[in-house]
């Protein structure tokens, strides 16, 4: 690696980490912010609630999770870490992008049914959320040792497939 992308990775994980916090609060707020999509409430009011979290989740959301997932992919790359304990972790980023999308489409849906819809209370939401990002911030900071997890053979032996790209060797 040369000096200049040694030099950049302190920014990239700072940007890396203050995307997911935004990302994540995000996610938080978001489902707490449709519980207020209540038709009883005033027109003014319902069309002020309904661009707050259209716009939050297209323009802040959004964007945060993309920065995020794009800066965490070049430091998985730049710092070689391929470790089980990395792609555990990716399983509960995929975790987060799936309640991402639910977050998205449950939006359009409110959107789309004004007057007739029931907006999700938010606390199962909230709980299902609080999982993987529990698990991500446990598995970042303790970086254990995954290897005593028994898993099947065929996941842990070569498969005589060429991959399509040069693995590091430490």
């Amino acid at each position: 690696m040369t000096a200049g992308l040694a030099a950049a990775i302190p920014h990239l994980k700072a940007l890396h980490v203050a995307m997911l916090a935004l990302w994540c609060a995000g996610l938080f707020a978001l489902p707490v912010m449709l519980a207020r999509h209540d038709p009883a409430v005033s027109r003014a009011d319902y069309a002020r609630i309904r661009q707050a979290t259209h716009y939050g989740y297209t323009f802040v959301i959004t964007p945060a999770a993309v920065l995020a997932i794009a800066s965490g992919t070049l430091l998985i790359f730049l710092r070689e870490v391929f470790v089980l304990w990395m792609f555990a972790k990716l399983f509960f980023v995929a975790l987060l992008v799936a309640f991402h999308a639910w977050v998205g489409h449950t939006i359009v849906r409110v959107a789309e049914t004004e007057g007739t819809h029931e907006p999700p209370e938010p606390h199962w939401p909230l709980a299902v959320l609080t999982v993987p990002v529990v698990a991500i911030l446990a598995l970042v900071l303790a970086k254990p040792d995954l290897g005593a997890i028994p898993l099947p053979g065929w996941m842990q032996e070569p498969r005589g497939v060429q991959l399509p790209f040069e693995v590091p060797r430490r």
